[in-house]
């Protein structure tokens, strides 16, 4: 069975976990709003104009 010879430093492991935090932030993919035509991501609700599937989700201020 592999044993690792040294203990993983705390600098190390926290770059690895860091990388892992930055990839779940990138954009992966945009959709264009049915409704405005505005890029938002897909299957939320526009924060242009708050329509989600063709009905008024967010209300207007």
């Amino acid at each position: 069975m592999a044993v690792p010879k040294r203990r993983t430093s705390v600098w190390r492991r926290d770059q690895r976990r860091a990388q892992s935090f930055f990839a779940r932030l990138k954009v992966s993919s945009l959709a264009v709003c049915p409704n405005c035509g505005e890029m938002c991501m897909p299957h939320r609700v526009c924060p242009y104009c708050g329509y989600y599937r063709g009905k008024k989700i967010l209300q207007d201020k």
